[in-house]
């Protein structure tokens, strides 16, 4: 099975074309490949296929097995994959779109250097947003919730969490009873209004470097309950990323580094 490897920020993923894993059980798949210490170790599988006239689709299982609408690393991370691989000789293309099951999402590459490149994604509007506080772990929580291609809660608040209160909130928020399906989480410090610095839990993952879509979250909370612009730069553990709010949605600017290509051989 023939396997590639990229991260954003520190977000990673690996990458196997649709027509290697007909027929396979794809939760379970995801579930070895990432494994840490027995398979390739990564936050995320994201099958595709991709067409030479700069167009892919993708569908993305988390380290745990279960499907996720999209993410934003994700979505990036696929497009340099997809331009590391293009055939030289073919025409140049700075604009991929993807389908994704969140939608057709469109990414304008800015720039390359080796095998990272800077892309400016359109993420799409953010819905049903609503502020409410929520009981979790013994406390009373305010948040913002959202649909961000997929659902985010992020609690705005004066000082990121230290190390065991992060490990107490995140996962009770993300398994929250208010979260039929599960969401994503973010701690959000709004600290001028261009400058948001968070941290993450991520659904079906648990702690990551970045988040795409929760960066996004973040710089829309921000707006929504902290008094922040709408031009943002937000910084996560593994770097910062820049989110625009725009009337027709949200911009995300990012690199992502494709790392490697391979064959899997466990049977």
């Amino acid at each position: 099975m023939h396997i590639a490897k990229a991260h954003a920020y520190g977000n990673d993923f690996l990458f196997v074309p649709f027509d290697e894993v007909d027929g396979l059980a794809l939760d379970r798949l995801s579930r070895r490949l990432c494994e840490r210490y027995t398979g390739i170790g990564a936050d995320g599988v994201i099958y595709y296929t991709a067409l030479p006239d700069g167009t892919a689709r993708m569908r993305l299982v988390n380290a745990d097995g279960s499907p996720s609408e999209l993410s934003g690393n994700g979505l990036r991370c696929l497009a340099a994959l997809v331009l590391h691989q293009r055939d030289p000789g073919a025409p140049p293309i700075t604009t991929l779109r993807v389908d994704t099951d969140a939608g057709w999402k469109a990414l304008t590459l800015a720039s390359r250097a080796g095998s990272k490149y800077t892309f400016r994604a359109a993420m799409g509007a953010p819905e049903h947003i609503t502020q409410e506080t929520l009981d979790v772990a013994g406390e009373q929580l305010p948040v913002v919730i959202m649909t961000m291609a997929n659902p985010q809660c992020v609690a705005l608040v004066n000082e990121l969490p230290d190390r065991a209160r992060f490990e107490k909130l995140g996962p009770a928020l993300s398994t929250h009873p208010r979260f039929t399906a599960g969401t994503n989480v973010e701690f959000a410090v709004v600290e001028a209004p261009n400058r948001v610095r968070i941290l993450i839990w991520e659904r079906g993952v648990g702690p990551t470097h970045a988040s795409g879509t929760g960066a996004c979250a973040s710089a829309v909370a921000a707006v929504v309950a902290g008094g922040a612009g709408r031009d943002i730069d937000v910084e996560a553990p593994g770097g910062t990323q820049r989110v625009e709010w725009r009337d027709d949605g949200v911009y995300l600017t990012g690199w992502a580094e494709v790392l490697f290509e391979g064959e899997w051989l466990a049977p």
